[in-house]
């Protein structure tokens, strides 16, 4: 099998729950910003391999004009994304993004929309709005309460304490089994960033060839006592 589908299944256990923490305070709603996606993306990208190269295959662009007489540009980008594996496998996605800015920033805030959104469909990122959709789908006569932000969090905190456990995991096995030795650099290194999934997967990202470099050691001196 290419390695593309593994990796990109290994992202999709990983990434956990982004949901909307920004607000835009003109227009009043929430919403996730294309560095929330980045931040959360990057480091489990890293960890299996992947990477994504931007295309732009079409865009459009025109001036509009604001009930205030100023000018807005409006820009529509379709943008080809090709996530590659280290095998060179790959797959494309295309999808369009549209922006709006009175200065230079119009394409640009295109393709952070297209970004995000190839982003979420792609690894099928958990979001609030996905879990109300299946719950309406299941049942269509069903009244739908709206999900709370506790819940929200509750989920992302699922997440991340899974990620710390790992950490905790790879310090005790590194330190050779020793939970004092592990307890003490958990404590000073890596706890006051246990609630944060970004520090949490770069801590295991940094962790992780550590531990294998000391297994291939150890497997390696059992076949030289053989």
């Amino acid at each position: 099998m290419a390695e593309i589908y593994q990796a990109i299944i290994g992202v999709m256990s990983d990434i956990g729950v982004i949901g909307k923490e920004k607000r835009n305070t003109q227009q009043g709603f929430k919403y996730r910003g294309v560095d929330d996606v980045m931040n959360a993306l990057q480091p489990v990208m890293v960890q299996h391999g992947l990477f994504v190269v931007p295309e732009i295959i079409d865009q459009k662009r025109e001036e509009r004009q604001t009930k205030n007489k100023g000018n807005l540009i409006y820009s529509v980008c379709t943008v080809r994304y090709t996530f590659y594996a280290k095998d060179g496998s790959s797959v494309q996605c295309v999808v369009i993004g549209e922006g709006m800015d009175s200065g230079d920033k119009a394409t640009n805030k295109a393709m952070s929309i297209a970004f995000k959104y190839a982003c979420f469909q792609v690894f099928c990122i958990p979001t609030e709005e996905m879990k109300e959709i299946t719950t309406k789908m299941d049942d269509p006569d069903a009244e739908i309460a709206p999900q709370s932000k506790p819940v929200e969090r509750n989920d992302k905190q699922t997440a991340v304490q899974i990620k710390a456990k790992k950490v905790k995991q790879l310090l005790y096995d590194i330190s050779g089994k020793d939970a004092d030795a592990s307890s003490k650099l958990w404590r000073e290194q890596y706890q006051k960033d246990e609630n944060d999934i970004v520090k949490m997967n770069a801590a295991i990202l940094e962790l992780e060839p550590k531990w294998n470099a000391i297994k291939a050691e150890q497997h390696k001196a059992v076949q030289n006592d053989a």
